[in-house]
């Protein structure tokens, strides 16, 4: 029978409830205390509230608080909503507008999030009164959401995802083993909660009795450090931390004996990286995965062989993504819609999400297919089992396994952050002056791709570059926020009366 995500913690606390569940600012708590602020948490919120809430913002940083909070938050059987401390309040407003928050519980030690009127804060940390009584116990069941996360929207606005605790289960039913997670191993949290990579961080270390490792902030900077001081055994991150490391001369070979595991996801993992990184943990197997928010996490994966010089060698000089999960269902398809070598990946099963949050956002998603030809469907609110989420991936077949080719929209990753490109500029476009504007992801000094923009000024209005910058970061978190922007006098265009991005990119490097 599938667990929600509260049950897969509550029986490693009856199981393990002396062991350390969480180590994070230098502070320890076991699996018993941890489910103990669990309950006084769920109590606080329940007590503020009145009735059940469906769905509970978390608003905290990472300390005790948003752990246990995002525990209390299963605990009452309602879905997880994480709220970004540093991101814009008019972004969180619109997150939570988008969710239909009942509720939010906020770090005491925080600014207040912005929020819109009629949503209850429940404050919580140093100095507020936690309740005494019986924790209240959990009402989920396996087809409720467990928690929404907001991706990056092409109109402007977030699109919020609903993941149920059946496909997690699943999910963590196949991960667990399969990386030997279990007491004493001691697990990286590497990821924001508000990445749906982080619930792989929580839940598969809670859901097998390990012990979460929480980083300082500053040590993603110094991955090797992080991995020695804190004697990880398992380490989990998007592989541009593998990049940084290496700019920084912080990846030496043989450096990170402890490591048993080094698992990466949320962008294009390059061979370069996947080789610095092995030679610095040589005893740790690699693996690379692949997934979309909307297929629960992660629902491809390739493990690198042990000796390199087996080592795949594809045209784009990345790790392939491998083969699916058990339980999820692929299918590639052309242009046409007819099964395909190379074309857009689609996938259903166990882990696939029910639809949009907005169900005017399914559309276009979602494919039905006759064995034949693959064609658009109809979806409403919910999208019926047997659809195909179109993942918007390219991908080939190359020698037995699947090849990430990019694209096939303007949707980019940027630190392992999905990014529309057109919610970007929609951003740029609501700044005083600006009538056009473009955003393109450039490679950077150290290779790894940066937002950058052109801008028309509104009857030919003169721009201010910094301004520009300045105004979006008051509406979009840090990542989506363009290096730089270029005002121009008009934008090129193609013989079609389009705007033409390569010509906008040349512009742009120059």
């Amino acid at each position: 029978m599938a667990r929600t995500l509260h049950q897969w913690f509550a029986a490693s606390a009856a199981r393990h409830g002396d062991r350390v569940a969480l180590e994070a600012g230098g502070e320890r708590w076991t699996y018993a205390e941890l489910e103990a602020l669990s309950g006084r948490l769920a109590a606080l919120i329940a007590g503020a509230c009145d009735g059940p809430p469906s769905r509970v913002g978390l608003h905290a940083g990472r300390g005790p608080l948003a752990y246990a909070g995002y525990l209390a938050i299963q605990r009452l059987g309602a879905a997880a909503v994480p709220l970004s401390p540093a991101a814009p309040p008019a972004r969180n407003r619109l997150v939570a507008a988008s969710a239909g928050l009942g509720a939010v519980l906020s770090d005491a030690g925080l600014e207040p999030p912005g929020l819109p009127d009629g949503v209850r804060v429940v404050r919580a940390g140093a100095g507020q009164p936690h309740p005494s009584g019986p924790a209240p116990s959990a009402r989920a069941q396996a087809d409720d959401v467990a928690y929404v996360l907001f991706t990056s929207g092409s109109t402007g606005t977030p699109k919020g995802v609903p993941i149920r605790h059946r496909s997690v289960d699943a999910y963590l039913r196949h991960v667990i083993p399969r990386y030997g997670l279990g007491p004493g191993c001691r697990v990286s949290q590497t990821f924001d909660l508000t990445f749906d990579l982080s619930v792989f961080d929580l839940f598969a270390t809670w859901g097998s009795g390990a012990t979460l490792v929480v980083p300082g902030r500053y040590d993603l900077l110094k991955p090797v450090a992080f991995v020695s001081r804190e004697r990880l055994t398992h380490w989990f991150s998007v592989p541009s931390v593998v990049s940084v490391a290496m700019r920084l001369r912080r990846l030496a070979p043989g450096s990170m004996p402890s490591l048993r595991w080094s698992l990466f996801c949320g962008e294009p993992l390059t061979l370069r990286q996947a080789a610095a990184w092995q030679a610095a943990a040589p005893d740790s197997v690699l693996e690379n995965v692949y997934g979309p928010t909307e297929l629960t996490l992660s629902c491809t994966e390739y493990r690198l062989p042990a000796d390199p010089a087996r080592w795949p060698v594809t045209a784009n000089g990345t790790v392939p993504i491998g083969l699916p999960y058990p339980g999820v269902e692929h299918l590639v398809i052309d242009g046409d819609g007819r099964p395909a070598e190379e074309g857009e990946l689609c996938l259903r099963g166990v882990q696939r999400f029910p639809g949009y949050t907005d169900p005017a956002v399914n559309a276009g998603r979602f494919a039905a297919f006759d064995g034949r030809v693959a064609t658009g469907a109809e979806t409403g609110a919910t999208a019926a089992p047997e659809l195909w989420y179109r993942t918007g991936d390219r991908v080939a077949w190359r020698d037995g396994v699947l090849v990430h080719l990019g694209r096939l929209d303007q949707q980019v990753k940027i630190s392992g952050h999905r990014v529309e490109l057109g919610e970007v500029e929609c951003a740029l476009r609501g700044q005083p002056g600006v009538q056009e504007a473009v955003v393109l992801a450039l490679p950077g000094p150290d290779g790894e791709p940066e937002l950058a923009a052109a801008c028309t000024g509104l009857d030919g209005a003169a721009l201010d570059p910094v301004a520009l910058v300045k105004g979006v970061t008051q509406v979009l978190p840090g990542y989506m926020v363009p290096r730089s922007v270029t005002p121009v006098a008009e934008l090129p265009l193609n013989a079609n009366g389009k705007v033409d991005r390569r010509a906008v990119a040349a512009v742009l490097r120059g």
